[in-house]
């Protein structure tokens, strides 16, 4: 069986850098299903589907075409052929993306679209369900997490480009964002119950890299 790597964990954790050096540590895809949602996010405010309508979200759910790549060193991901790398990191799409993941239709598909893609060799699959929904078989699951206030400025260094992301309305943000997806009816952040879980408050990339590819060796 092709290994796969779940990296669970809440935004800011560093789940995106940890999983894409650990993909080139070992040779292996990536994928961040987080930029799906995203995606999915993105497509229905563009096309004017209320994100806080559950029936109207699911009703449209199956209409974009959503490709990820799954090159650690170059990650993309289109809607309709659109490359939708940037648009998807702007905050209305963060704002709104938790509410447009709790759809089950969405969940559903968006599963299904990933799943496809781990059944074609080693890979690693960062998310918020992977150890507990996509991939529960996984032989190697971690959750990685980091303080609150760590994860928020770290975000917030990545939104710097929006004068309005400071580290005190991301930290609110990020904890609203922390709330829906840990209390949702589908497939709820949690960590999974054999996954280790990683703090890097007080850890460097390189740390936190390292830890993961000899959790993935100690499998062979």
């Amino acid at each position: 069986m092709p290994l796969v790597i779940a990296m669970d964990g809440p935004s800011g954790s560093g789940k995106s850098s940890a999983s894409k050096g650990v993909a080139r540590a070992l040779g292996l895809r990536y994928l961040d299903t987080g930029a799906m949602y995203r995606a999915m996010t993105w497509w229905m405010l563009r096309n004017g589907v209320p994100v806080g309508d559950a029936e109207a979200v699911a009703a449209r759910a199956a209409d974009p075409v959503i490709v990820s790549g799954t090159d650690p060193d170059a990650p993309s991901i289109s809607v309709d052929g659109q490359d939708v790398s940037d648009p998807i990191r702007t905050r209305e799409v963060t704002n709104a993306v938790s509410a447009v993941s709790a759809v089950p239709a969405v969940r559903a598909r968006l599963v299904a679209l990933q799943r496809e893609i781990m059944a074609d060799g080693g890979i690693v699959v960062e998310g918020r369900d992977i150890g507990t929904v996509v991939a529960p078989d996984a032989p190697v699951k971690v959750y990685l997490t980091a303080s609150e206030e760590v994860r928020a400025a770290r975000r917030a260094k990545d939104l710097a480009a929006d004068p309005g992301a400071s580290v005190t309305v991301t930290q609110a943000e990020q904890a609203r964002r922390d709330r829906l997806d840990s209390t949702r009816k589908a497939s709820p952040l949690a960590k999974a119950a054999d996954a280790q879980e990683i703090d890097s408050t007080e850890l460097g990339l390189a740390e936190v890299i390292e830890a993961v590819v000899r959790l993935a060796k100690e499998q062979e």
